[in-house]
């Protein structure tokens, strides 16, 4: 596991034992170089991803914004959304990423501690807040 998983801001308040629980009870999912894993304006799939290997970029009607790394989490607010999805993501590498969907947030929240519950409900308000 990249240590960078436990610095997500989602993980923040956890010990890495629970970080370690929450992200091996998720599906690992592999991706081939040049595979789209998003495309923009496609309907949520309530799936949020952290970058296990590889790396992926983001683009905008077809202009590459950014780009991310082992580590970094993508489209989290999709597992409580249900719009469309506003940007393509795909592989510039071959990849694994952790896939988070919503039966596991539920699972998360109806079987774990309040601490784990309050960085959620934290995590929501934020992006609420964008």
């Amino acid at each position: 596991m990249p240590e960078s998983i436990y610095s997500l801001k989602i993980f923040h308040w956890f010990d890495k034992e629970i970080v370690d629980s929450i992200v091996n009870n998720c599906e690992l999912r592999k991706y081939n170089l040049w595979e789209l894993i998003i495309v923009e304006w496609e309907d949520s799939n309530w799936e949020g991803y952290i970058l296990k290997r590889g790396k992926v970029a983001i683009s905008i009607w077809g202009k590459k914004i950014a780009e991310l790394n082992p580590g970094d989490i993508f489209w989290e607010i999709a597992l409580l959304n249900e719009e469309q999805r506003t940007a393509t993501v795909s592989a510039i590498s071959d990849l694994e990423v952790i896939v988070l969907n919503l039966n596991d947030l539920i699972s998360i929240i109806n079987n774990d501690s309040n601490n784990i519950n309050k960085i959620i409900i934290e995590r929501i308000e934020e992006n609420l807040k964008l």
